[in-house]
């Protein structure tokens, strides 16, 4: 059965828009930041209701945690890359890739490490279809390959070589895997304020054996977890360790890096954060629905560990925990309970006749989250309102994107804490 981790806890992603690129400094930039079911994303489908969306991104957080598990993803040192299956995540980003720089669309992974596109040469026996041209290496004046005694090729869980050079070798959840070249690249973000950053020598894969469920309209995956060659981790120095996002439901928004990446001012918490390899890490003490607090527990410790994932819509919680705190939470709304139209949920309600709900706390350790209604309860039908938490059983808990709306989360590494604020994200 699921139980709270003694510690867990999940990152993220970002979106950019390429212009004419200067060297990264230490200092503050942000990006923008495209979720995949707004009119930016090349998924974007007109014809759906607000209500479609929702039941799609139900559906690829359920996928996603069945490839999530605890055994292998968290408490293993050498976290696997198998998990999680790239193409449930919510969030693509686009950079651009060499010199003359090279636009890409690329799934935003928070459950690995690897940067990777697709490469020439590739034929189509040996690559998935890609609506744009593929990354050709020989283009690009700054492209160097990595030999198998560098301490990236020494990082990667899955390697080979031939010759001298260093071959990375990386598979998901679904089957999907890539096969190729390890390298350094130049590659170019793009600021909100319009002038791009350059970041020289960035490790990624040039992909030239690929193939699984990818969709055509992206060219591979940027690894934005905590391991050596993860974006963020790549990026380090150039930001200072610091970086924070803002999300609106199914809408684009913008990710800080460096100093407009810290949180500061009224109302700001901050827990303490523990990375271990590829994840990061909170502490959950407890959640209060009203005037009741309801303790959580690792067999006779107190606290336990809660994986907060942009990827993941929903927040999951060990099975027998859930339903206790469902079970108090029905207790203090006076309406009577409805099915819900999805299936997938297991407390909801006519929109109607919700009109109060008790207030919800998040208690990690050393920071009281208190949620908004929106945070908890979401429209999954014209007259269906439902709480996003799930019980899960062999599985590991998530603390999912709804809960994180309208919030400023801010990262250290260097400090190694997380904060929160609430905001209205619209206005960022």
């Amino acid at each position: 059965m699921a139980t709270f981790l003694s510690c867990v806890f999940i990152l993220f992603f970002l979106c950019f828009y390429v212009v004419s690129p200067i060297e990264a400094q230490t200092g503050g930039f942000s990006v923008e930041l495209i979720h995949r079911d707004s009119p930016k994303s090349p998924f974007y489908n007109s014809s759906e209701t607000p209500y479609q969306r929702l039941r799609n991104a139900l559906t690829r957080s359920l996928n996603r945690l069945n490839h999530f598990n605890q055994n292998s993803s968290i408490s293993s040192s050498k976290a696997s890359q198998a998990d999680i299956i790239p193409n449930n995540a919510n969030y693509l980003i686009r950079i651009s890739i060499g010199t003359p720089p090279t636009e890409r669309l690329a799934v935003a992974d928070t459950g690995s490490d690897l940067i990777w596109t697709q490469c020439e040469p590739c034929p189509p026996s040996q690559c998935y279809m890609q609506d744009s041209p593929l990354f050709d290496p020989k283009m690009s004046s700054t492209y160097k390959s990595l030999p198998c005694s560098s301490s990236q090729c020494a990082s990667l869980n899955q390697k080979s070589c031939s010759g001298v050079n260093c071959q990375y070798s990386v598979s998901y959840g679904d089957g999907s895997f890539s096969n190729g070249n390890l390298a350094t690249e130049t590659v170019t973000l793009g600021s909100t304020t319009g002038q791009a950053v350059a970041l020289p020598g960035i490790t990624f894969g040039c992909g030239t054996n690929n193939g699984g469920l990818f969709n055509s309209k992206t060219t591979g995956i940027v690894g934005l977890g905590g391991g050596d060659i993860s974006l963020i981790s790549q990026m380090r120095t150039t930001i200072a360790g610091k970086f924070s996002y803002c999300l609106v439901p199914a809408s684009s928004t913008k990710i800080n890096f460096g100093t407009n990446g810290i949180v500061t001012g009224p109302g700001v918490v901050s827990t303490p954060l523990t990375k271990a390899k590829t994840f990061y890490v909170l502490t959950i003490d407890a959640i209060s629905v009203g005037n009741q607090r309801l303790e959580v527990m690792s067999g006779s410790t107190p606290g336990g560990g809660i994986v907060i994932d942009s990827g993941t819509t929903l927040t999951l919680l060990p099975q027998g925990y859930n339903s206790k705190l469902l079970s108090v939470m029905s207790s203090m709304i006076e309406a009577q309970p409805v099915a819900d139209p999805t299936g997938s949920l297991e407390l909801c309600y006519s929109f109607n006749s919700l009109s109060q709900v008790p207030e919800v706390t998040i208690h990690f350790r050393g920071a009281d989250v208190k949620l908004s209604r929106s945070n908890f309860f979401v429209k999954v039908s014209e007259d269906i309102v439902c709480s996003v938490f799930k019980g899960i059983t062999n599985s590991v808990p998530i603390y999912g994107n709804i809960m994180q709306t309208n919030f400023l989360v801010g990262y250290d590494i260097e400090q190694q804490t997380v904060s929160f604020k609430p905001t209205d994200c619209t206005k960022q």
